[in-house]
C-alpha cells in the first residue's frame, strides 16, 4: 500500500528529551498545547490511542493504535479522524512518528504524518503540526523557564 505524501514539522526545545517525552505522552501536559484536546493511552505497543476534543465547533474522536513507544527517543501511531469523511478502512489511517533527538543543550522534535492523498492535504497537516510543536515548545519551555 502505498502511503503518499509525507507532511514533515520540527522543532528545537531547549529542555532534555525527558522533558518533551512527558509534554508528549502525559495527557495532562497535551490537553495544554494540542487544541484542548483529551488524550487516552496507556502508550504500551499494540494499544489504542484516542484524541477527543472540540474544533472549529465541532466535536470528534480521533483514534489509532501505538506502534511503537522508545521512551525520550520515539513515538508512533496510526491515526483515523472522522472529521476527514472518510470510511474508518485501513487505507484511510495516518501514520505518526515523532523522533527526539538531542541536539547542544536541548532536543530536536521531527514529527512525520504519511499517506496525504494531496499536496494540499499534506501542506494543511505540514501546518497543523507545526502549530502543535510552537504550542509543544512554548509549554515546555513555560516549564522549564526558558523562551
Amino acid at each position: 500500500m502505498s502511503r503518499l505524501l509525507v507532511a514533515s514539522a520540527s522543532t528545537l526545545i531547549d529542555a532534555p528529551p525527558a522533558a518533551v517525552y512527558k509534554a508528549l505522552t502525559d495527557p495532562a501536559d497535551v490537553k495544554q498545547y494540542f487544541f484542548g484536546t483529551t488524550l487516552t493511552t496507556n502508550w504500551n505497543k499494540g494499544s489504542p490511542i484516542s484524541w477527543k476534543g472540540e474544533w472549529q465547533g465541532r466535536t470528534y474522536e480521533d483514534k489509532g493504535t501505538v506502534l511503537a513507544n522508545e521512551p525520550n527517543r520515539r513515538l508512533e501511531y496510526t491515526h483515523f479522524s472522522p472529521l476527514a469523511g472518510k470510511p474508518d478502512l485501513p487505507e484511510n489511517y495516518h501514520t505518526v512518528t515523532i523522533e527526539l533527538t538531542p541536539e547542544g543543550s536541548g532536543t530536536r522534535v521531527t514529527l512525520e504524518q504519511d499517506n496525504n492523498e494531496t499536496e494540499e492535504a499534506r501542506e494543511h497537516s505540514t501546518k497543523n503540526w507545526e502549530m502543535m510543536l510552537g504550542g509543544l515548545k512554548k509549554h515546555v519551555d513555560s516549564r522549564t523557564g526558558r523562551r
